[in-house]
């Protein structure tokens, strides 16, 4: 739930702060207050595009701060919380102690833009992913996507909920399986002569690799081996001369370890205490030349002595650098080459038993791909003409009873001809009236669009958990009942989602829990010329009294006239009745 909203720098709004509470909270004020603003900066919360045209004149920066409690129930479902709680550990992001979060956009006049999510930095698009299961923005442009058909077919698949979900996963899942296996085998019929040739250059390449058949880090290993067997001669006499002081061996004088031990057993016997010591450090000596006596022989051991090792290891090594001539710049490289060309090597084979192997695969993957797309039709059919009848019923609550919506679940082709990513159907919406069903698009006005988004985004509420919705101006093209229609509707759908709600109409706006409104003046030390002053903007909560003169005010001007306050009395009064009503009866 969005609980604080702080807005500075942006638009005609040079510092506002506004507090949100569960329920219907309703934004209202004069043209050109900066309603549309505060739109705006949640639009940026959300990720939105950075317009630096948005920038206050003057400011060198606008900044959107937003304070989400995410410990409200109503917030978000499950599987939502989930995910938010992975995004903000993945973002290193902290909570206040109240468990909120801070969400913060910073649009530079320059056009630079700046994210930071429980204050950490954060992409642009971090913000997008958190915001998008706790807040939703609706305005005018939302009602233009409602006539897309994607965002038409992805209303039914939401109202259809997991089986509909399962489904389409099921069926994308295949989908992109079977269009692969497709283009395989189309470019191996395609290209046969082509592919032949790739395929016999990737076959004398692993032959002549495999020939060899090098190892991770052997370039390495061999440079030391060669270092040692050049230089074997004279790391032969220094070790062995080391070897023969330790130990004694060959004609030398006594072996260094065993006069050390006789001095140890000298200063041992000698009788004084303080000799001890040193006696010790004498016997700890005498063993660490021990082990390296040992050592020492290994190493004699095992140093090469046959010239040949060296011509060996010369011309292996001389190979290799063959290999990385032609397929990499080292060996791992040129390991690395040999196992993407076995792969590759699948993929070219245009041998007569691996096509029939591949059209057999494309066979089994389009039957499949039919049988899910088919059932993935049957769950669209059944979830829409379940959405038309609830749509169709808050349509009758909104005003438009002599409408009902249609939705229509068609082929798009012939078998997999028409088949897509989403399946193989096509989804469109329609407005049933008395002259018959026509696409949104072509049959519905302004209001009628506003009025069938409200509708569904109430019906679609049951299916999308808790969270914030936003509507700009849902009541654009409206008036009179249907007004009162929407803002019924808005209080009904607060009820599981904090909403918010941007009006012109007092109708509407008596039925809010919340009533804010975002009020202009002028800042004549903020003007440029000498004339009048700068346009400001801030937001106030309003009760009581003061709401009822802003409802006047919205009711044609009249908050000066007592008619004018009496029907906002009226109106609020019958508005708040009705909302306390409808609690009671659920």
């Amino acid at each position: 739930m969005l609980t604080e909203l702080r807005i500075s720098g942006l638009g005609v709004i040079d510092e506002a702060i506004a507090d949100f509470s569960p329920g219907l909270s309703v934004l209202t004020g004069e043209t050109g207050a900066g309603k549309t603003m505060v739109v705006t900066g949640l639009r940026l919360l959300a990720g939105g595009r950075a317009d630096p045209g948005r920038v206050r004149r003057g400011a060198d920066r606008a900044l959107v701060e937003g304070r989400f409690d995410l410990t409200t129930a109503a917030t978000v479902d499950e599987s939502h919380r989930r995910e938010l709680d992975e995004l903000l550990e993945d973002a290193d992001a902290e909570l206040d102690e109240d468990g909120s979060v801070i969400a913060v956009r910073r649009v530079g006049a320059d056009g630079r833009s700046r994210a930071r999510l429980g204050g950490r930095s954060v992409p642009a698009g971090t913000l997008a992913r958190f915001c998008a299961p706790v807040l939703a923005v609706h305005g005018q442009n939302d009602q233009l996507r409602l006539l897309r058909a994607d965002h038409q077919r992805d209303a039914v698949d939401t109202h259809g909920g997991d089986e509909a979900r399962a489904a389409l996963d099921a069926y994308r899942s295949t989908f992109r399986q079977w269009r692969e296996a497709a283009a395989s085998l189309a470019e191996r019929t395609g290209r046969a002569r082509e592919l032949a040739r790739e395929a016999d250059l990737l076959r004398l390449g692993l032959e002549e690799i495999d020939a060899l058949d090098p190892h991770p880090g052997e370039e390495e290993e061999l440079d030391a081996r060669i270092r040692r067997l050049t230089d074997s001669e004279e790391l032969r006499e220094v070790a062995g001369q080391a070897h023969e002081a330790l130990t004694g061996d060959g004609e030398s004088t006594d072996p260094l370890v065993g006069v050390l031990d006789q001095l140890r057993q000298r200063l041992s016997g000698a009788g004084d205490p303080d000799l001890d010591p040193i006696a010790t450090s004498f016997g700890q000596a005498i063993a660490a030349l021990g082990d390296a006596a040992t050592e020492l022989g290994l190493y004699l051991a095992e140093l090469p002595v046959d010239a040949a090792d060296l011509d060996a290891a010369l011309e292996r090594r001389h190979d290799l650098r063959t290999l990385t001539r032609k397929y990499g710049t080292d060996v791992d490289d040129v390991i690395a080459w040999a196992e993407k060309a076995r792969v590759r090597l699948t993929e070219v084979d245009t041998s007569d038993s691996a096509v029939a192997e591949l059209e057999a695969t494309v066979a089994r993957l389009a039957a499949e791909l039919e049988d899910r797309g088919a059932a993935l039709t049957e769950i669209r059919r059944a979830a829409g003409a379940d959405l038309a009848d609830r749509v169709s019923a808050e349509l009758a609550e909104l005003s438009m009873g002599g409408a009902r919506l249609a939705v229509k679940v068609t082929p798009s082709g012939d078998g997999l001809s028409g088949a897509t990513e989403s399946g193989l159907d096509e989804v469109s919406l329609e407005l049933d009236g008395p002259s018959g069903a026509v696409p949104l698009g072509k049959g519905a006005s302004g209001g009628e669009l506003s009025r069938v988004m409200l509708a569904l985004e109430v019906v679609l509420a049951e299916r999308s958990g808790g969270g914030t919705l936003v509507f700009d101006e849902v009541d654009a093209g409206v008036g009179g009942r249907a007004a009162l229609s929407i803002g019924k509707r808005l209080a009904t759908l607060a009820r599981t989602h904090q909403v918010i709600a941007v009006t012109h109409l007092a109708q509407v706006a008596a039925y809010a829990d919340t009533h804010l409104v975002v009020h202009k003046g002028t800042d004549a030390g903020a003007a440029e010329n000498g004339g009048g002053g700068a346009v400001v903007s801030g937001v106030r909560a309003v009760a009581d009294t003061d709401r009822v003169t802003e409802l006047a005010r919205m009711l044609a001007g009249l908050d000066d006239t007592d008619t004018g306050l009496a029907h906002a009395r009226e109106l609020l009064d019958t508005a708040q009745r009705q909302k306390s009503q409808a609690q009671l009866d659920r």
